[in-house]
């Protein structure tokens, strides 16, 4: 069964937005439900090949399981049993097909889906993206009928591709959340401007520090605002110079100097882009990273320290003096400097820049 113009425009389009929609394809679930007036159509997500992998539903219709909770019917894996891995890609299935090899789940599941005012279902398997599997399915309290099947193979090829671009933006997405939570644990941000030092793109954190240096934050297609204008025309040169030469040497700029942020000017990896503005230049920011306050603990129990010592230890590595410690930490200096004696001899160091090293070489220094 092709698809009309209508369908075209009430179930292609909403499945191609339902990436971006917070909840995940809910208007294309929603028209797919009043396109059949089926009473409960969903599609479920399940990565792995585990014997009871984890499998994320997103529905609309009736809640099954919190009316199969209501119910008091607690095997709820039994109505989710799809054999999938035996399912053929494209083709449309009816329940009484795919549980024939297992009578006794045939008959609880069915008598289960009765209490819950469901007659038929169709299922149809969606291809494997990248270890995620996924299936269309729709149930009804009547009988399902040919027109319901020709729809959903119709259907399958448009949400294969839809769940490729979906795994995409997902990985996509959990690699700039860890990078940037590495990042901002380090004290690093990143801004990325085009050749004429507007804006392209900027890590939050970052945004964050030049909201604080200069009280604006950045924003895509601008200049940065609240700089000096000699500093704004150093960011054009060197924007320019590395658009035109990519081996140009870094160029360290201080934008301001009230809260101290200096970045590192310097050529991009090569980016492809179509839609946006190209990126002629990479700054590359440090700024103070909040710290956990159980950082000093944890520095201490890496290297079997007591308490106080680890404690000691991140201060100093932080710049105070053991006065300016010791008066931080209600101790008497003749007290802070036995602790400092303790802390070397223990750690193996000879100063305090060998205790900064080891400080900020520990995982401690990313609590």
């Amino acid at each position: 069964m092709a698809l009309t113009s209508t369908d075209e425009t009430d179930l292609l389009l909403p499945l191609h937005f339902g990436l971006h929609e917070h909840a995940r394809f809910s208007t294309f679930l929603a028209r797919l439900r009043r396109r059949t007036g089926a009473d409960y159509v969903s599609l479920h997500f399940r990565h792995g090949d585990a014997p009871m992998p984890e499998v994320r539903e997103l529905f609309a219709g009736r809640n099954l399981r919190e009316a199969a909770l209501t119910l008091g019917i607690e095997d709820l894996h039994l109505l989710e049993r799809i054999p999938y891995d035996r399912l053929r890609p494209g083709r449309v299935y009816a329940a009484a097909e795919f549980l024939d090899h297992q009578p006794d789940v045939r008959s609880r599941r069915e008598a289960w889906l009765r209490q819950l005012g469901i007659g038929d279902e169709r299922v149809v398997r969606v291809i494997d993206q990248d270890g995620v599997s996924a299936w269309l399915v729709m149930a009804r309290t009547g009988e399902c009928s040919a027109a319901d099947s020709a729809l959903l193979s119709s259907l399958a090829p448009y949400v294969a591709a839809a769940l490729r671009s979906l795994v995409l933006i997902e990985r996509q997405q959990i690699d700039l959340a860890m990078a940037g939570e590495g990042l901002a644990r380090f004290g690093a941000g990143w801004l990325l401007l085009d050749r004429q030092a507007r804006t392209v793109g900027c890590d939050p954190h970052a945004a964050g520090a030049l909201r604080r240096a200069t009280g604006h934050a950045p924003v895509p297609g601008e200049r940065l605002r609240g700089l000096d204008v000699r500093v704004e025309r150093l960011l054009i040169e060197q924007a320019d110079l590395l658009a035109l030469d990519r081996t140009a040497p870094p160029r360290a700029v201080m934008l301001a100097l009230d809260p101290r942020l200096e970045v590192l000017l310097v050529a991009p990896p090569d980016l492809p882009t179509t839609a946006l503005a190209r990126p002629a230049m990479l700054a590359l920011c440090r700024f103070d990273a909040a710290h956990a306050p159980g950082r000093a603990a944890l520095f201490a129990r890496t290297y079997a320290l007591q308490t106080r010592e680890g404690e000691l230890a991140i201060r100093l590595s932080e710049g105070q003096s053991i006065a300016e410690a010791a008066a931080a930490m209600g101790l008497t200096l003749e007290t802070a400097r036995a602790y400092s004696k303790q802390l070397y001899a223990k750690l193996g160091l000879r100063g305090q820049a060998e205790l900064v090293r080891c400080v900020y070489e520990s995982c401690a220094a990313l609590a």
